[in-house]
């Protein structure tokens, strides 16, 4: 297991980034995607990838669009409100890849869900094979099946390409023993375990992540997306965030 600390540098080989759907809407928005928050997200990227020799995969979610469970809870099929959600991801990846593109990264979509017209099917080896040659791997649809998170997929893909870390860009600038939304004296961990998070219930991620990312041994990076320099940072190794290992 790569186990990190607060005090020491970090150099990854295989990194999958976790991206919410969310964090690609400006608040108060009417826009469900905001391209000048994609094209800086694009560009944070951009600068990791031309500074070091990094391979990129990216989860990214469909929140900004659509929640399944929400829709569940408004009378919908549960396992259809989730196949809708994952067609919400594959537009933002496909927003995401464009911006890459413009900014010159190489990259692919690859979909969990077969739609040959806009991206390619997810095939474990061809995806290694893409971050072997220096391809950032957009991984798109989920799991393709229901009732998993994007947050079980950026586990479950970081386990199948052996990805060393999971770095989770959220809202908040790590982890907390309760919501520092609603509690002016919420504290965060600099680390924390798996098993803390699964019995303390730190929603920062489902419990089938954490347990998937335990049993493989991948540790977990949650920093905030919305700090200027974080996703470069981030993926260059920086001390930031809270390490969940």
């Amino acid at each position: 297991m790569t186990t990190f600390h607060t005090n020491q540098p970090r150099k990854f080989r295989r990194a999958i980034l976790k991206l919410s759907g969310e964090a690609l809407r400006e608040v108060g928005s009417k826009d469900n995607i905001s391209p000048e928050i994609v094209d800086r997200v694009a560009s944070e990227i951009h600068k990791a990838y031309t500074q070091g020799d990094l391979q990129l995969g990216i989860v990214v979610g469909g929140g900004n669009f659509w929640r399944g469970a929400a829709a569940s809870a408004r009378g919908m099929d549960r396992a259809t409100a989730d196949y809708v959600g994952m067609l919400a991801t594959v537009m933002n990846a496909l927003a995401l890849q464009s911006a890459l593109e413009d900014d010159g990264v190489p990259c692919v979509v690859m979909s969990a869900i077969e739609m040959k017209n806009v991206a390619e099917t997810f095939i474990r080896r061809r995806a290694e094979k893409y971050l072997d040659d220096g391809k950032v791997v957009i991984f798109a649809a989920g799991t393709g099946s229901p009732f998993f998170s994007t947050d079980t997929t950026a586990a479950l893909r970081a386990s199948e390409m052996g990805a060393e870390v999971i770095l989770k860009a959220t809202m908040v600038d790590g982890v907390y023993d309760s919501d520092p939304k609603k509690n002016p004296n919420a504290v965060r961990y600099e680390t924390v375990s798996f098993q803390e998070c699964i019995s303390a219930q730190l929603k920062v991620m489902d419990t089938t992540a954490f347990s998937l990312c335990m049993d493989n041994k991948i540790p977990i990076i949650v920093f905030d997306l919305e700090t200027p320099g974080n996703i470069t940072n981030s993926l260059l190794g920086a001390d930031i965030g809270t390490i969940v290992q």
